[in-house]
């Protein structure tokens, strides 16, 4: 049984709009009994805010296919940092699904074992003094997910990369950064799906996150070039991602391909470019 991690923004969809064939693309992986997840690093919002947004663009998904970077840090917190209080940098939203996730938070002005840090489009002066006074004290620095820039209609807006290195800089400690690429979101959605990790396929448009998660995990990756990503980008990488595609218009013929759906020349007729 494969499955497949869906990356969202450039890949299924770029701010409000949708791409092009994508609702087709998740309807047909539904017909053909196919498991997937959604699996986004953008922190600056709650599951329920893509899950909605999903539905919105009518692909008709539920929470439980929608895997975060904050859902997937949150369990990292739980699971290798039990009992730790935690300082976070987030929106009030955000803020409030990490304490319902179970992680103890700070008390105002008590010192953290650890500040954590999201896409916070809320972020000011006040929050990262505060961030920082933590850090200097001794707080293990956690980061949701190392984007530098998000992805929205027309352009991309500033992300979490920046602020993680002026952290880094200023405290001359590393942070700890929990989504993609580290394959930890990647063993989250297999075991959700119910798959091994070796058997799913990542799908997005970015290669430093998407498909080095992939690459480190030892599993099979599809690039699409409907976001970040290019074919001049791509061939200065020294990236070789297992697919390429034009879109996700394209991977139900990969889908059947992999199923033995369809044959051979029906594939190739729709990958951009591929390697075996």
């Amino acid at each position: 049984m494969i499955g497949f991690a869906l990356d969202m923004d450039g890949t299924l969809y770029k701010g409000e709009d949708p791409i092009p064939g994508a609702r087709e693309c998740v309807w047909g992986l539904r017909e053909r009994g196919i498991p997937f997840r959604f699996v986004t690093n953008n922190s600056s919002h709650p599951r329920s805010f893509y899950t909605a947004r999903l539905n919105r663009m009518g692909f008709e998904v539920t929470d439980d296919e929608v895997l975060t970077s904050t859902v997937a840090t949150c369990r990292f917190l739980r699971d290798r940092r039990h009992g730790k209080t935690v300082h976070v940098i987030a929106t009030p939203e955000v803020t409030a699904e990490i304490a319902a996730a179970g992680v103890p938070l700070a008390q105002p002005g008590e010192q953290p074992d650890i500040v954590l840090l999201t896409f916070d489009t809320s972020i000011d002066y006040a929050k990262i003094n505060t961030g920082y006074h933590y850090l200097l004290a001794g707080a293990e620095l956690v980061a949701t997910h190392p984007d530098d820039v998000c992805p929205n209609e027309i352009s991309y807006d500033v992300d979490i990369g920046p602020f993680i290195r002026l952290y880094e800089t200023l405290t001359g400690r590393a942070a700890v950064v929990v989504g993609k690429p580290h394959r930890l979101m990647l063993n989250m959605a297999a075991a959700e799906m119910d798959v091994a990790p070796e058997k799913v396929l990542m799908v997005g448009d970015r290669l430093s996150t998407d498909m080095r998660m992939a690459i480190d995990a030892g599993a099979r990756s599809v690039l699409v070039l409907s976001g970040e990503t290019d074919q001049a980008l791509l061939e200065s990488s020294g990236l070789r991602p297992t697919y390429v595609l034009n879109s996700v218009a394209d991977l139900l013929p990969l889908v059947d391909r992999l199923s033995g759906r369809a044959s051979i020349s029906v594939f190739l007729s729709s990958v951009f470019k591929y390697r075996t």
